[in-house]
């Protein structure tokens, strides 16, 4: 018999997610944007390490690449925290509850006529002293919990949907908008702090007084270089964390304020906001980090594949019938199919040899064995 087979949870999750690491990484599938991003950001950093960093610690301060690395180190680090954790996916219905949610809406809604639309599936949830809408998700099968969407990317429902980002190649929801929000923040301030150098290295590369040995054109090349790409970066890079910066002091999402959920018509106000920049940058900030509800790494057992042995068949054969059909008319001869076995049934009885054997007699009985006309088809039959 073969043993239980054990699978992880992560292997039978629906959606567009890639898992490595025995599901202890989590990402989306297109993952190519991100791939560029680590090169940039890793690029720059070498052009910077590797040009300005040596003239830069002996002109001015050895703290400065020290300063540089660190800086970078950070920046990784929030970027691989956003791309490999799970931003909050919600897991979908089972079979069971799927159906049971059916049921409900059916009978909330009644039997719709051919040819109208259905009501929206929908339910009303009051937060503070707001009335909030939570959409039913016909792939999920569930209504989404406040300020969740559905991902058309990655094929799930995140809880707190802010978008999803192909520079870091995942979503970003409620478990990892801060480690983003602090990527984008660290390196705004790394692109900043770069540029800024290169501006002094080129400025101080052009003193006559400061050529030293070497190859100044070199490492004014390799400058020029840095600050072309940082110039390019840094309002991309900087204006997001300043949107972004804005959404948190409104306790707002990007989504929210692409749809204008909470624009201020008809008098829809936002309810998760305190009306308080501080209280609403600390809870989006310093709020409790909330645990997966995937389970990635559970274990399921799955029962082995049931084994059909095939039937073998005895080495006894089986007794044979033999078919008779009685006469339909009275004192009529048998079928032609029962004169074999009952020429079989006379040998067995008879001992007489073959030659010298007599021919049983066949159909009703004889008046007379002198008779020629009971002879004639007994003759017959025998030749």
């Amino acid at each position: 018999m073969s043993a239980t087979r054990v699978t992880r949870r992560w292997q039978k999750l629906p959606g567009k997610n890639t898992f490595c690491c025995d599901g202890r990484v989590m990402m989306a599938r297109q993952k190519g944007v991100f791939y560029l991003t680590v090169a940039l950001i890793t690029g720059t950093c070498a052009l910077f390490f590797g040009f300005e960093c040596p003239y830069l610690a002996v002109r001015l301060s050895p703290a400065i690449p020290v300063f540089g690395v660190l800086l970078f180190l950070f920046v990784m680090a929030v970027l691989l925290r956003t791309s490999f954790s799970d931003p909050g996916v919600l897991p979908r219905a089972l079979p069971d509850e799927a159906t049971f949610i059916e049921m409900e809406i059916e009978a909330v809604n009644g039997n719709v006529p051919a040819g109208q639309r259905p009501p929206p599936r929908i339910r009303n949830v009051e937060i503070n002293n707001q009335i909030v809408k939570l959409k039913y998700c016909y792939t999920c099968k569930i209504f989404r919990p406040p300020r969740a969407s559905h991902c058309s990317i990655c094929d799930n429902c995140v809880d707190r949907f802010d978008h999803h980002c192909p520079w870091v190649g995942n979503c970003v929801g409620r478990r990892n908008y801060r480690y983003f929000y602090l990527f984008t923040l660290s390196l705004s301030l790394l692109t900043i702090y770069i540029f800024t150098f290169d501006i002094v290295h080129v400025a101080l590369r052009e003193c006559p007084q400061s050529v030293t040995a070497g190859s100044p054109d070199t490492v004014s090349w390799g400058g020029q270089q840095n600050v072309l790409i940082c110039f390019f970066t840094l309002w991309s890079v900087v204006g997001l964390t300043g949107f972004h910066t804005y959404l948190i002091t409104l306790n707002q999402t990007t989504n929210e304020d692409i749809k204008g959920s909470w624009s201020g018509k008809n008098r829809v106000q936002n309810p998760y906001s305190h009306r308080n920049i501080i209280k609403n940058c600390c809870e989006v900030l310093c709020g409790p980090t909330y645990p997966s509800v995937l389970d990635r790494r559970g274990v399921i057992l799955e029962a082995p594949p049931a084994v059909t042995v095939p039937t073998t068949k005895s080495s006894t054969p089986e007794p044979q019938t033999t078919k008779t059909t009685a006469p339909l008319i009275p004192n009529e001869h048998t079928p032609e199919d029962t004169k074999p076995s009952i020429d079989a049934a006379s040998h067995k009885t008879s001992p007489v040899p073959e030659d010298k054997k007599p021919h049983p007699p066949l159909g009703p009985p004889l008046a007379s064995p002198d008779s020629d006309t009971d002879a004639a088809p007994i003759q017959e039959i025998s030749q």
